[in-house]
Order: C-alpha cells, then structure tokens, then sequence
C-alpha cells in the first residue's frame, strides 16, 4: 500500500474523507496522525452563525403571544393549542432541527477538527437520543462533542444527566416507589457493557440507584432528593446506599466494559468484523487507561493492521459519511439546503432523528435495493445539477408523521457548486490518457475494475474539454466502488 492511500485510508476512517491538498501535502500517515490530534484539541461547541436563530429565535417566545418555543411551549399539551398553532409550532421545531443538521453537516466537511467531528458523530449514534426539543438535542450534541476525546467516564456521567437522555428513557419518571427501569437499562445493555453481562435484578436495583435524576424547566439537570430511594442496593454483587454514580463507577470497574466499548469502536472505524487478537490488547489498554479515548485512538490508528488490505475499501460508507465526504472532497455547496435533509431521509440516516435507543445498525443495512439506486444516481444530481424526484418514506416518529404522499414528495432541481481546481492543479502533470487512473486513487478506496476504468476514460476523451473533469468525477462518485471506504 502507497504512502498516498495509507493517508486517505486515516483520513476516511479518522474524519470524513481527504482533500485534494491533503493529498498533494503527503504527510507520513504518522506525522497526519498526530496533526490530527493536534487540529481536534480545542472543543467548539456546534453554535454558529447558522445556528444563533436556532437558539435565539426559534427557542425563545415570539413578540405574539400566539405560540413560544421556549419550554413551556415545548412541553404544552396538545389540547392547549389550537390546530394551526400545533402546525406552526411543529414547522418551527422542524426548522430548528434542520438548521442544526445541516450546520453539523457543513462542520463535518469543513472543520480542521475532523478527529473531534468523527468522534462525535460515532457517539451520536452510540448514546442515541431522539426528543422533540431542539435545544435538548443541540445540548446533548455539545455534551457529546465536550468529552467526545476524553474520559469515557467523565462523559457517561455527562450523558447520564442530559436532560434530553433523561427525557428519551423516562427517567424523569422513575421514582421511590415507582422505579423505572428503562434508563438503567439501556445504560449498561447499550452504552457500558452489553446484554449478558448483568442480570434483571441488576438493572431493578440500578434503577432504584438512579431514582431522582431529572431535570428542570430550564433543561438543567436536578437531583430531587424526596423522590430519590435512599435505602441499601445490591447491585453487580455490591451492597451500599448507590445512587447513578456509584453504579457508573461500578460498571466501569468491570474489564467486559471496556472490552464492549473497544469492540463498538473497532466495528465503527476499523471493520464490521472484530477480530479478537486486535481487540483485547487494545481493550486491556483502554480500562488501564482509565478509559482514555484519545489514547485507544491513537493506538488503533498507529497499528500496523489499521492499513492491512482486509481493513481498507471494505467499510459501506453511511448516508452521512457518504454526504459529507462530498462535501469535503470537493468543497460541495447547494444554494439550497433543504436537499440535504431530504438525501439523508431518502438514505436512512438524519442527523438528531436515529430509529431508536440502540441507534442505526449500519454496515450492510445501509444498501438496500432503493437506497443503492439513489446513492448511484446522487452525484448526476450534485454535479450536473440534474432534476431528482422521490417520495419519502413515512416516519412515525416525525414531528408530524401523518403527511400525505405528495407532501412526502421531492421534485426539483438541485442547484450545487463544487470546487474542481484543486483537483485539477493535482492533476496537472498527469497525462490525460492516465488522468481517470490517477483521479481514481483519490476518489475510490476500493480498486476500481479495469472495465469500468476503460468506460470512464472514453466517457472523458469523448466530453467537452470544459467539461472532462466534471464527467470523470461524475462517473467515479457514481461507482459502486466509491460507496466503500
């Protein structure tokens, strides 16, 4: 493997996809590792221009008493608005969720803090959380992004007292006498250290431990004393007076913890298929570590099996990663950003909306007979600004999921930019007959057939000169090849 694909390969697997002059920098996999670190230390929470109306406007009362999306309005019931108020309430917390998607989206493709951008985003899908309010989620998201680099601890524990996650399994619910067990549940099943490794009574007297963790009107968290269980808990083989926090320790003194994170991790950034020879050492490092993510990072990235053939090409890039490594390659702009929204949607994939607690399956569930079509036909559509229709599917845990067909229903042109002179001072020195080669090596991770190279170069010598690049990067995004990383 060449010094030029070890570097796309991290830069795929550690972010969201090299860049012309990434490739044209030729760093040392080694030296960009660490540059990678280096860009990612600094935490920016996601709040940028795009996202101010976000917060200031869309989660803050109007100056018409009609309709406020601050937290009472969020959480008023339905009876207490009238029916054209509920569309408008549920257009505007829909538009709040949008904008921060697409904000996300866009820091993905452009942030120097790929490392810290990737990180976040797998922990997006590992503490899945879906809820209705926009400023919850984007909290959570911060939350996430905060300690996404550093203690796995530290960032359980932030998690654990999200309003938002809190809100999502019902633990605002569970209280002295009334426990309820969904929380605890899912904390040990999905977010520490498996199914099978705890037993029922395990998660009844967890649930008794986390009894009292709630949060308040101002989406704080609060810690209600009189509706917390204050009596003896046995739990993991332990008795003592537990609340959440001592039974987070006691999860995360337990090895199988840090093994069922490792093996998350290694799936997401290394192969679907863990191999256990890879896993336990790395696994054994990470609990003496104290559950240092940088540090398990850093030797996942450093190992000599990150780059074997096995590990390279062979990962189905998901919906997000596949948008946002367009983005990013080729410096994608649209003039209009709703389209985004509807290819995550159409894909199986949206940002702040995953299916469910255990979060999107991933791997071969991506591909399915109609999601194949439309990944394909996606970039006729970015780079050749070609008219696109397709109906959605409906959600039933949308905002407002009872929607007709036609309104489920995307028709129009999507009016894209993108940056190819990167691209073409890369290519600069490569004779045109070698052009489609030497272009496929930085767009495929996978090898690229001879015959399907063949067609490409002759769809090139046969193009416009003005449009000979446009044609060939058409045709290689629009690969099956390219669909891997």
């Amino acid at each position: 493997m060449t010094t030029q694909q070890q570097l796309q390969h991290l830069y795929w697997r550690a972010g969201f996809g090299a860049r012309p002059a990434d490739v044209a920098a030729g760093l040392a996999p080694r030296k960009a590792l660490r540059q990678l670190f280096r860009d990612s230390e600094k935490f920016d929470p996601l709040y940028t221009e795009q996202m101010r109306y976000t917060e200031t406007a869309a989660l803050t009362p109007p100056p018409t008493p009609d309709l406020a999306l601050d937290p009472q309005a969020m959480t008023m019931k339905p009876g207490g608005l009238t029916a054209g108020q509920r569309k408008q309430q549920n257009q505007q917390i829909r538009d709040a969720f949008y904008r921060m998607n697409t904000g996300w989206l866009d820091r993905m493709a452009t942030s120097p803090a790929q490392l810290r951008e990737k990180m976040t985003f797998f922990w997006h899908g590992h503490f899945a959380c879906r809820v209705r309010r926009p400023d919850a989620a984007l909290q959570l998201n911060n939350t996430l992004r905060k300690g996404a680099l550093g203690k796995f601890g530290d960032l359980l524990l932030a998690v654990s007292r999200e309003p938002a996650m809190l809100q999502f399994l019902n633990n605002q619910q569970n209280r002295k006498q009334r426990p309820n067990e969904n929380f605890a549940r899912e904390v040990m099943e999905l977010f520490t250290i498996g199914r099978g490794h705890y037993s029922e009574q395990d998660v009844k007297e967890a649930a008794r431990a986390f009894t009292g963790w709630g949060y308040n009107a101002g989406n704080q968290f609060t810690f209600r004393d009189k509706q917390h269980d204050a009596d003896a808990k046995t739990f993991m083989g332990r008795t003592g007076n537990f609340g959440g926090e001592e039974v987070l320790r006691i999860i995360l003194e337990q090895p199988q913890t840090a093994e069922f994170l490792t093996t998350k991790i290694y799936r997401f950034f290394v192969n679907d298929t863990p191999d256990p020879t890879h896993i336990q050492p790395l696994a054994q490092a990470f609990y003496r570590s104290q559950y240092d993510i940088s540090d398990l990072l850093e030797r996942l990235f450093s190992a000599d099996w990150f780059y074997a053939a096995a590990n390279v090409g062979t990962r189905i890039k998901s919906p997000i990663e596949l948008l946002a490594g367009i983005k990013r390659t080729l410096g994608l702009e649209l003039e209009n950003q709703q389209p985004l929204i509807v290819f995550q949607k159409a894909l199986g994939q949206t940002l702040f909306e995953p299916p469910n607690v255990a979060g999107w399956p991933g791997g071969r569930n991506w591909i399915d007979s109609s999601s194949l079509i439309f990944r394909l036909q996606l970039p006729q559509v970015l780079l050749k600004n070609a008219e696109f229709s397709i109906a959605l599917k409906e959600d039933e845990n949308d905002i407002a999921p009872s929607v007709s067909k036609a309104d489920r229903t995307f028709r129009q042109q999507v009016k894209a930019r993108v940056k190819l002179a990167p691209i073409t001072q890369l290519l600069a020195k490569t004779a045109p007959a070698t052009q489609a080669a030497q272009l496929s090596q930085l767009l495929l991770q996978a090898p690229i057939r001879p015959e399907n190279l063949a067609l490409i170069q002759q769809a090139a010598d046969a193009a416009p000169a003005e449009s000979r690049l446009r044609t060939m990067v058409t045709s290689l995004l629009s690969l099956p090849e390219y669909q891997l990383m």
